[in-house]
């Protein structure tokens, strides 16, 4: 069994037993299990699944962060991380046509940072729309 926790500015978004741990790694999506290896690893944006004990999945929006893993303990320092079923559906796509708008304005000088937020943006509305129906 892992132990998982789940941190965000915010606070502590998931803490609990899991059977799996499953996220989206800068350099590919990665599982770990009862008896991963040690390990740092860096995220990108996407979704993290935690598997909990009583084989329920839970989904989360993350946009980045770090991942360690030790002694069957996963530690997730996430930039923002949020549980599928509390995202608002209308209010991330308005979200996603905000940062639509904003890359299409952007300059030179803002257009990668206007297309990490629309990245975010997207990432948002894809994990809330997986959980409609689901809350």
């Amino acid at each position: 069994m892992l132990h998982v926790d789940i941190v965000a500015p915010s606070g502590n978004v998931f803490r609990g037993q899991a059977t799996r741990f499953r996220a989206p790694g800068e350099n590919g999506s990665f599982e770990v299990l009862t008896g991963h290896a040690p390990m740092v690893a860096v995220l990108g944006v996407g979704s993290v699944y935690v598997t909990s004990a009583n084989g329920e999945r839970v989904q989360f929006a993350t946009s980045g962060g770090f991942v360690e893993v030790f002694n069957n303990r996963v530690t997730l320092l996430a930039e923002s991380a949020e549980p599928a079923s509390e995202i608002d559906v209308e209010r991330a796509q308005a979200a996603e046509e905000r940062a639509r708008e904003a890359l299409a304005n952007a300059t030179s000088e803002e257009r990668a940072e206007a297309e990490k937020a629309l990245e975010r943006a997207r990432n948002r509305v894809r994990v809330s729309m997986g959980s409609v129906g689901a809350r």
